[in-house]
């Protein structure tokens, strides 16, 4: 019993770091964040943050991974539920930018504060966009199998290309100010550009 409870309350201050790092990185950047602003944040001492996470760049991959999992989690269960590519793609589109919309620190954590991270940390974090790409482009060849997507696009530049719109409309709202429900309603506007420009003639 006694070990279970150590588990859960391990568990519990991993996750209050976890925010408080998120809070700190979005206020004040990668750059300049120290492990103390965090520790200041989370209540707890500058030593208990290495017993978790041995560098301030380990906490920025484990703020990623968290959210990817949790994001792809409901991704997949909402996809299997799903039948038509059209509709599949604009849920892609609306659960990105709706999950960014709600958390906007995870919005400048994923668009801004990666940009100031090293290279070798964004190499770590490339098999969590693979994996994103991966399924998006899988659902744009569905559509093309289906006949309602062009075929004479390439499926995987066309995913990169989403990727890309989505980021860059992210990184635009979170400099401005993120002002809440903004990238909701963008993300109808995207969906609809991104269906007619992916729509058969045939």
């Amino acid at each position: 019993m006694k070990k279970k409870r150590s588990l859960e309350q391990q568990k519990t201050k991993r996750a209050r770091i976890l925010a408080a790092a998120a809070e700190v990185f979005a206020t004040r950047g990668f750059q300049e964040a120290h492990i103390s602003h965090i520790a200041q944040t989370a209540g707890v001492a500058d030593g208990t943050i290495y017993l978790y996470f041995p560098s301030k760049e380990s906490l920025l991959v484990a703020l990623f991974e968290d959210s990817v999992s949790r994001f792809f989690r409901q991704l997949d269960d909402e996809l299997t539920s799903i039948a038509a590519p059209r509709d599949k793609l604009l849920r892609m589109v609306a659960l990105q930018l709706g999950l960014l919309d709600r958390e906007r620190g995870l919005a400048e954590l994923l668009t801004v504060n990666l940009r100031q991270s090293s290279r070798s940390m964004r190499e770590l974090l490339k098999p969590h966009f693979t994996a994103y790409l991966d399924r998006l482009e899988r659902v744009l060849i569905e559509g093309q199998n289906a006949g309602v997507f062009r075929k004479d696009l390439s499926a995987r530049v066309v995913a990169r290309a989403i990727f890309g719109a989505l980021d860059g409309v992210t990184l635009t709202w979170a400099l401005g100010g993120g002002h809440e429900g903004g990238l909701v309603k963008t993300a109808e506007t995207v969906g609809k550009m991104l269906l007619d420009g992916l729509a058969s003639n045939s």
